[in-house]
């Protein structure tokens, strides 16, 4: 064999096979038969000129070559592994997972950074888990009570909101005539709302969805009224798609916040991401990006 044909994969197949002493073990790992896991470390030794393991009644052991041989593999393919990485992290777009009720605040907010910033790509996945957790991505924006080490977006505060082209009520009590749009299984936040207003009403006609997102559509075509948060229905009644009848809100307790990959791990662009998500919302996106070139 050429001595510049370096074996990686036997080296890989040496390596996690010397942390297990255990062929089959070893395989389970890799995803290949026994007999596959000894060819190739038959062909690593063949490389090298020498034994790596000897075969024992209890399983396999390292030769003295082989154990001299391991540290310094383990060193060299890590860090192998981790330039690899590094290098394809460079040409891969932000992995961020939200969930599907943060999608009319989000959405604008990605497309504006787009415009601006075309070589920064997110690849946006949507969820109706609102668990905290980063799991494989690289940012996530996570709807509870904010996680630590996380970012405080915005608190939800809600308001009854309709159609634009219904004819709004001009009393609380007159939403009695309507049909409650309830954002979850249960009418939780319809009575929140109501309860701050010190109003008791009857829920004659009630419709529940999954999301907040399908309440608020549903809403916008005059199906009822559904109260929603007001930082998520900002871009609808600046358009004139919902109107907002009462200026009460009340606030949940519960907030959107940034989870983010840190720094040794986060792929290029990241923290600009971020500071783009984290603008207050009063500020425009042109003055966001105004320190990011």
């Amino acid at each position: 064999m050429s001595r510049s044909a370096l074996p990686l994969n036997a080296i890989h197949a040496f390596l996690v096979t010397a942390r297990h002493l255990n062929l089959t073990h070893a395989a389970s790992e890799l995803c290949i038969t026994q007999g596959a896991v000894s060819r190739k470390i038959a062909t690593l030794e063949s490389w090298l000129g020498f034994s790596l393991f000897e075969r024992h009644a209890r399983g396999l052991h390292l030769t003295e070559q082989g154990a001299n041989l391991l540290p310094e593999l383990q060193q060299g393919y890590a860090m192998l592994v981790n330039a690899t990485e590094k290098a394809s992290r460079s040409n891969t777009s932000i992995r961020l997972k939200a969930p599907t009720c943060a999608m009319r605040w989000l959405v604008p907010r990605l497309v504006a950074l787009e415009q601006q910033r075309p070589e920064i790509h997110v690849a946006l996945t949507t969820t109706l888990d609102h668990a905290s957790q980063l799991e494989n991505y690289d940012a996530a924006i996570v709807f509870g009570t904010p996680p630590a080490g996380s970012i405080r977006l915005f608190d939800e505060q809600l308001t009854p909101v309709l159609g634009s082209h219904v004819s709004p009520p001009t009393h609380i009590r007159d939403l009695a005539k309507f049909t409650f749009l309830h954002p979850t299984n249960d009418s939780r936040d319809w009575q929140l709302w109501l309860n701050e207003q010190d109003v008791s009403l009857p829920m004659a006609r009630n419709q529940h969805f999954a999301t907040m997102d399908l309440a608020i559509s549903a809403a916008i075509q005059g199906f009822g009224v559904t109260v929603a948060d007001v930082t998520l229905v900002q871009n609808d009644l600046a358009t004139g798609r919902l109107i907002a009848p009462f200026a009460e809100h009340v606030a949940t307790g519960a907030a959107y916040s940034l989870l983010q990959r840190g720094k040794q791990d986060a792929p290029p662009f990241l923290p600009e991401l971020v500071a783009w998500l984290c603008q207050p919302q009063n500020e425009t996106h042109s003055s966001a990006l105004a320190g990011l070139d």
